[in-house]
C-alpha cells in the first residue's frame, strides 16, 4: 500500500530545500568512501531535490558487448522500499547495455547509459519509446502506479557512464503526481556531475586497494609454493590473526576491555598479515627446502651410505658388519630431524665420525665429514646453526622492505605489526629485541598466531601434524618461559576461536582437545 504521509513529507522537504545548500551536500558526497553508502546518498538527495517518491541508482559494469546496468540501490518511499546491495540477490537481474551486438534501447536506463542522454517521460504507460513491461509486472504485485520517470546518466572526467540514476513519480508540495520538469532535469544533472566524479574517484581507490590487496596475496602465495615445508602459512597466518583480533575486541571485561579496531585498523592488521614472511623471497630455496640434516643440493645421505657400504665391505668381522650397519641406520633416523637430540646421540655421532673407510686408491679417509659431524648433531629440526640465521634474516629483510614502502597514514603500522612475530615477552627476541611493553597488541597476537600454525600445519613432510594437546602445552611452557604473551594466550584459549581454526585447518585426528582448563593452569 502507499504510503502518503511518508510521500508528502518528503514533498515538503523537496519545496524547502534551498539550493543554496549545495555546497553541504558536495561536501557530504566526498566525505563519503563507502561505495554502496555513497550511491544511496546520490540517490536520496537526488530523489529529494526532485519530490521522487522512487527511484533507483544503476552500476555500469563490464566492457564493450558485456556491459550491463546492475542494480545498486532501490528506493520507494511510498512501498516502504529501501534495497542496497540489491545486484547480490538474483531478483534484480542486470540489464545488459548489448543484445547480440546491438545497442539495447527498449530499456529507458539502458538507452541513457548508451546515449548518454537524460531522458523525461511523462506518464510510463502512455508511452511506446521504451519497453515498461517489468515496470507493469512490479506494479500490479505492489498494488503501485509508476508514472512519470527521469533518467539521468553520471558521466565521469573521461566521459563515460559509470551510472544512471533513474526517478521514479514526482509529486508537489500537497502530495499530487506531477511530471519531472526541465528544471528537475538541469538539477539532478548538475549534481550527477559531481556525484559521477566523486563517485569515480572512490571506486579509483577501490581498485587500487584491490590491485593491491591481489599483489600482496600473490606474493604471500609465491612465498608458500617455494617450500613444502611451510606450504599455505602466509594464507593460514591472516586467518588466524584476524580471529584472535576479533576475540579481542569482543572482550568487553578482560585485559583487552579497551582494545578495539576500525575499518582502517582491520585492513592494516590484514596487510601486515598477508605480508609478515615477504622477507623469506630472499631466502635460499635449498635451506627452506632442508628436509633432512644432511641434504645440500641433493641429499648427502646417499653418500654416507656408499661410504658405509665401503666400510662394511672391507670388514672381516660379522660382529662389526652388523654394527655398522645398525649405525648406518641410526644415521638414517637422526637425518629425517624429526627427534629431539640427546647428548649420548650427539657422542655417538661424533665417534662414528672418527671411523675411515678405503676409498679407490685404498687410501683410508674419515667416514663422516666434518660439515656432516655438525649437521647430523643439530638437536631440533634440520637446520643448522648458520641456517636458522640465513632464515632468521628475513624478518630484518621484511621490517626492511616494509619501511621503505610509502604506506599511506592508514597502514603506517603495517612494519611494527608485521617486524613482531619474532620477538618475546623477555626482550630476547629478534631482531630488535623488544619487550612486551614495547609492542603493540597485534603484534603479540601475530606471535601466537605464527607460532600456533607452524606448530599444527599438517602438510610440512619432516614432522607428522602436532594435535592440540601437545601444540597448547608447548605454547604453555613459552608463556612460562616470558617467550609468548600470557594474555594472548589465555584470550585464545578462553575466546574458543583455536575451535573454529582448528575445524577448517587441521586434521580432525589432531583435534584431541575439548577442555582447556588444565592448559591455563
Amino acid at each position: 500500500m502507499v504510503n502518503m504521509q511518508t510521500v508528502a513529507r518528503e514533498s515538503s522537504a523537496m519545496n524547502n530545500w534551498d539550493l543554496s545548500k549545495s555546497g553541504d551536500l558536495l561536501i557530504r558526497l566526498s566525505k563519503e568512501s563507502h561505495i554502496t553508502d555513497l550511491m544511496r546518498l546520490i540517490l536520496t538527495e537526488a530523489r529529494l531535490l526532485t519530490g521522487a517518491e522512487g527511484g533507483t541508482f544503476y552500476r555500469v559494469e563490464g566492457d564493450d558487448q558485456a556491459a550491463h546496468l546492475n542494480f545498486e540501490v532501490i528506493q520507494n518511499i511510498a512501498l516502504d522500499i529501501d534495497i542496497i546491495d540489491a545486484s547480490k540477490s538474483e531478483k534484480w537481474v542486470p540489464i545488459p547495455l548489448y543484445r547480440d551486438g546491438t545497442p539495447n534501447y527498449a530499456n529507458v536506463a539502458s538507452y541513457v547509459a548508451i546515449t548518454k542522454e537524460p531522458v523525461i517521460i511523462d506518464d510510463a504507460y502512455e508511452t511506446s519509446s521504451f519497453d515498461f513491461s517489468g515496470t507493469r509486472s512490479f506494479d500490479e504485485s505492489h498494488r503501485y502506479r509508476s508514472k512519470s520517470i527521469m533518467a539521468i546518466p553520471l558521466l565521469n572526467h573521461d566521459n563515460r557512464v559509470i551510472g544512471v540514476l533513474q526517478l521514479l513519480n514526482a509529486r508537489n508540495i500537497s502530495g499530487h503526481l506531477e511530471s519531472f520538469s526541465t528544471e528537475d532535469r538541469d538539477t539532478i544533472a548538475a549534481m550527477a556531475k559531481f556525484a559521477a566524479i566523486t563517485l569515480d574517484n572512490q571506486l579509483l581507490v577501490n581498485s587500487h586497494k584491490d590491485l593491491l590487496d591481489a599483489f600482496i596475496k600473490a606474493l604471500a602465495q609465491i612465498i608458500d609454493v617455494r617450500s613444502p615445508h611451510t606450504s599455505a602459512h602466509c594464507q593460514r597466518i591472516p586467518v588466524l590473526t584476524e580471529l584472535i583480533a576479533k576475540a579481542a575486541c569482543d572482550d568487553s571485561e578482560g585485559y583487552f576491555k579497551d582494545f578495539n579496531l576500525d575499518e582502517d585498523g582491520w585492513y592494516e592488521l590484514s596487510v601486515a598479515a598477508w605480508m609478515h614472511d615477504c622477507g623469506k623471497l630472499a631466502t635460499s630455496e635449498n635451506v627452506l627446502n632442508k628436509g633432512t640434516k644432511l641434504e645440500r643440493l641433493h641429499d648427502g645421505m646417499e653418500s654416507v651410505k656408499a661410504r658405509f657400504a665401503a666400510k662394511i665391505h672391507s670388514e672381516s668381522s660379522i660382529a662389526e658388519k652388523n654394527q655398522l650397519k645398525d649405525d648406518l641406520l641410526f644415521i638414517e633416523k637422526v637425518n629425517s630431524g624429526g627427534e629431539f637430540m640427546s647428548e649420548e646421540q650427539k657422542a655417538r655421532i661424533i665417534a662414528l665420525g672418527q671411523l675411515t673407510w678405503p676409498d679407490a686408491m685404498d687410501e683410508q679417509q674419515p667416514l663422516l665429514t666434518e660439515q656432516e659431524i655438525y649437521n647430523l648433531c643439530i638437536t631440533r629440526g634440520t637446520i643448522n646453526d648458520e641456517e636458522r640465521a640465513h632464515i632468521n634474516h628475513h624478518i630484518n629483510l621484511t621490517i626492511e622492505v616494509l619501511e621503505s614502502l610509502p604506506f599511506p597514514p592508514k597502514l603506517k603500522r603495517v612494519p611494527e605489526y608485521a617486524g613482531g612475530h619474532h620477538e618475546r615477552m623477555d626482550g630476547k627476541g629478534y631482531p630488535r629485541g623488544l619487550t612486551r611493553e614495547q609492542m603493540s597488541v597485534p603484534a603479540r597476537i601475530m606471535g601466537i598466531a605464527d607460532i600456533f600454525e607452524a606448530l599444527t600445519a599438517k602438510e610440512r613432510p619432516y614432522k607428522p601434524p602436532m594435535p592440540l594437546s601437545q601444540a597448547f602445552s608447548i605454547l604453555k611452557k613459552m608463556v612460562k618461559d616470558q617467550h609468548v604473551d600470557p594474555d594472548v594466550f589465555e584470550l585464545f584459549l578462553k575466546s574458543g576461536v583455536w575451535k573454529s581454526y582448528a575445524a577448517e585447518h587441521m586434521l580432525p585426528a589432531q583435534i584431541d582437545v575439548t577442555d582447556v582448563s588444565e592448559y591455563l593452569k
